[in-house]
C-alpha cells in the first residue's frame, strides 16, 4: 500500500470517528441543560393550571416544536416542570418527541408523571377517582365493523388487526398497542396515595347516586387499574364490555380496564424513541388517570345522552383537583428525597 493511499485511509478513519462520537453526543444533553426530577406531562390548559396554581412560583422556558397553544415549558426551584402537550394521539407524539429531543433538558433521571382526565368503568372506579395504572392499552389499533352488519355471533363489531373473530388474539405489529409500565413505581405511587382524601361534590354524588351498584356509587378513592387510549370517544355497555375483553385480551388476563382516554400509548412511544438513545429512562415513567364521567349509562339512561351530556355529570373539577391530590405525594417524594429516588426506583 501506498503512502498516499495509506495517508487517505488514516484520514477517513479519523473523520469517521469524529462522526460517531459526534452521533453519540448528540444523544446526551449538553452541560448547559437544564435538570429536571420531576416532567409533569398534561394534555390541556386545566390539567396543568391544577399543578401551575399551586406549585410555583414558575420560570417559562418556550421549546421549538411544542403544541402552539402550549410553547413553554414551566419549571420551579424544586426542579419540577410542567408540560402541556395538546389533545390527542398526534399533539402527545409531536410534543413528547419535541421535548425529549431539545437539549435544553436532561432529562436522563427524569420521573414522568403522566396525569390527565380520563372516562371511568363504573364497575372499576367513579367520579373522581385517581388511578394508577400499570399497562397503556390501544382501543384505536382494531379492525371494525358496523355493529349493525356484524355477524350474530360476535359480540360487537371490533376484532384484532389481521384476526378471523373478536375472541383471537392478534399479533402486535405496531408495536404500540401495548405498554407495560415498571410496575415498582407504580405500586410506589399507589402506596404513597392511597390514603390521600380526594376531592367531591354534590353534583357529582347526586350523578353517582343513579347506578344501584359499587363502586359506581360510593365516594372516589385512590385505585390500581389500567387505562384504554384512542382518539373516538366512545359510550355505552357494549362497547365497554370490547375494553374489558381486549385489555384482557392484549395483556393475557393481567390488565384491568378501567380509564379511558386519548393520549398515553402516544405519549409513551415518544418517549420509548428518546428512550432508544438514552435521554429518557422508562423505568421512571408513570400514568396517573381521574375520573371525569362515566363510560357508560346508568340503568335506564340512554347511551346518546351519557355521551352528548358527560359534562352535567359534574366529574370534571373533582378529576382535575385529584390530579394534583392524588399526583402531588408521588412528586414531593421524589425531590424531597432525591438522594434515593436518583438511583431508580428500586432503591425505594
Amino acid at each position: 500500500m501506498n503512502r498516499s493511499l495509506r495517508s487517505s485511509i488514516n484520514r477517513l478513519s479519523v473523520l469517521a470517528g469524529v462522526l460517531v462520537l459526534s452521533a453519540c453526543a448528540s444523544t446526551q444533553a449538553p452541560e448547559s441543560a437544564r435538570h429536571v426530577k420531576v416532567m409533569i406531562v398534561s394534555m390541556f390548559g386545566p390539567e396543568g393550571g391544577v399543578w401551575l396554581d399551586k406549585l410555583g412560583p414558575w420560570q417559562s422556558i418556550p421549546v421549538p416544536g411544542l403544541s402552539p397553544d402550549y410553547p413553554e415549558v414551566h419549571c420551579n426551584v424544586q426542579d419540577i416542570c410542567v408540560m402541556t402537550t395538546g389533545m390527542g394521539h398526534a399533539n402527545a407524539a409531536a410534543s413528547m418527541m419535541a421535548l425529549t429531543f431539545s437539549n435544553q433538558f436532561d432529562l436522563r433521571e427524569t420521573y414522568f408523571l403522566i396525569a390527565g382526565i380520563a372516562g371511568i368503568d363504573p364497575a372499576q372506579g367513579t367520579l373522581g377517582s385517581a388511578a394508577w395504572a400499570k399497562y397503556l392499552v390501544d382501543f384505536g389499533i382494531q379492525w371494525e365493523v358496523d355493529a349493525r352488519e356484524k355477524p350474530a355471533s360476535w359480540p360487537s363489531g371490533f376484532l384484532g388487526i389481521n384476526t378471523r373473530t373478536p375472541n383471537d388474539k392478534p399479533a402486535l405489529d405496531y408495536k404500540t398497542e401495548l405498554f407495560a409500565l415498571n410496575p415498582r413505581l407504580a405500586d410506589a405511587a399507589y402506596g404513597l396515595s392511597k390514603n390521600v382524601a380526594l376531592a367531591d361534590a354534590r353534583e357529582a354524588q347526586a350523578a353517582r347516586a343513579k347506578f344501584n351498584y359499587a363502586p359506581a356509587n360510593q365516594p372516589p378513592k385512590v385505585i390500581q387499574c389500567d387505562t384504554l387510549a384512542g382518539d373516538t370517544w366512545w359510550s355505552g355497555n357494549l362497547i365497554g364490555e370490547r375494553a374489558r375483553a381486549w385489555t384482557k385480551q392484549l395483556t393475557n388476563g393481567q390488565g384491568v380496564y378501567c380509564t379511558t382516554q386519548q393520549e398515553d400509548n402516544a405519549t409513551y412511544e415518544a418517549l420509548k424513541r428518546a428512550a432508544s438513545v438514552h435521554r429518557v429512562d422508562l423505568n421512571r415513567v408513570a400514568v396517573l388517570r381521574s375520573g371525569s364521567d362515566f363510560d357508560r349509562p346508568y340503568e335506564g339512561q340512554s347511551v346518546a345522552d351519557n355521551l352528548t351530556r358527560y359534562a352535567d355529570q359534574g366529574g370534571f373539577p373533582l378529576a382535575i383537583a385529584n390530579l394534583y391530590r392524588a399526583g402531588n405525594p408521588l412528586v414531593q417524594d421524589i425531590v424531597t428525597h432525591w438522594s434515593e429516588w436518583q438511583e431508580g426506583v428500586s432503591n425505594r
